[in-house]
């Protein structure tokens, strides 16, 4: 991916793929726990999106993974159920997108990216990605997810980053084209 590499929490270290579990639960008709086993065997969607840092770089790939709506439709959310909370493996980084947005098509549990396993380094073995906002809303080694009624500030969100992390139109460092300035808007991104 070639990106810089950034874990407000620490880096985690090497992740065993094979057992990682996420923990789906909160306010749904059936809190489910995923294993890896499980993701596998689900439908894999492909997104050509960027991610683009709220520090201005953005890079753009085939990111593979189950989409959060297809999660969603197995745990069935609650109609009182606005906000999707992810967390990361410490539970130190946590982060919250609402629901509409989760269910949108290139929101994924992402664990590859242009075919390849994604690598701890950049928030495998399972991130969030959601191109339609802001990185640091497609939180990294997922281990949770918890449906709620209402919205709580994340891990950035509380040290004064936005809560609606809507990207803003403008410069960013294009990692496609080795670090080259480029203008870029929202449609550029997603």
């Amino acid at each position: 991916m070639d990106t810089p590499i950034f874990w407000a929490e620490g880096h985690p270290g090497t992740l065993d793929r094979e057992g990682w579990t996420i923990d789906v639960t909160g306010l749904c008709e059936n809190p489910t726990v995923f294993t890896w086993d499980d993701l596998m065997k689900m439908k894999k969607t492909i997104a050509d999106a960027r991610l683009t840092s709220v520090t201005r770089f953005s890079v753009r790939g085939q990111w593979g993974g189950v989409k959060v709506s297809d999660i969603l439709q197995l745990v069935r959310p609650l109609s009182s159920a606005r906000f999707c909370r992810f967390w990361s493996v410490k539970k130190i980084y946590d982060t919250s997108i609402p629901i509409e947005t989760a269910l949108q098509e290139k929101t994924l549990l992402a664990y590859e990216f242009d075919g390849e396993p994604l690598e701890e380094d950049y928030g495998g073995p399972v991130r969030g990605f959601c191109p339609y906002l802001w990185g640091y809303k497609s939180a990294k080694s997922i281990v949770k997810i918890q449906l709620m009624d209402h919205y709580v500030s994340g891990y950035w969100e509380k040290r004064g980053y936005s809560d609606d992390a809507i990207i803003v139109p403008g410069m960013v460092r294009d990692i496609n084209d080795r670090g080259r300035l480029k203008r870029m808007s929202l449609e550029d991104c997603i």
